[in-house]
């Protein structure tokens, strides 16, 4: 899904505007992109960021995939970047 706003939302949608996945979490492509602990090439220049983002255009993030991949440097950021946060049930 692009930012067409088809979904009612011009941004990122709320965390529950969408039913989970199969495995109960929710928005996990499409909103913005995961930062992720891993390192995106061998010389560990850049962290892995998965997921896709509301401002992606399809060819690019692989049409908002989990496994969409991208990267940047540590001491970078952007409005359509963030961190999953989990907590126990």
């Amino acid at each position: 899904m692009r930012n067409t706003e088809d979904d009612g939302y011009a941004g990122t949608a709320p965390v529950d505007a969408y039913q989970p996945n199969g495995f109960g979490l929710y928005n996990v492509s499409g909103n913005v992109w995961e930062w992720c602990a891993d390192w995106f090439d061998p010389a560990h220049s850049a962290r892995s960021m998965r997921g896709g983002s509301y401002l992606c255009h399809d060819s690019y993030c692989n049409r908002y995939r989990v496994a969409a991949r991208t990267a940047n440097t540590p001491d970078s950021s952007s409005g359509n970047l963030g961190f999953r946060t989990a907590t126990g049930g």
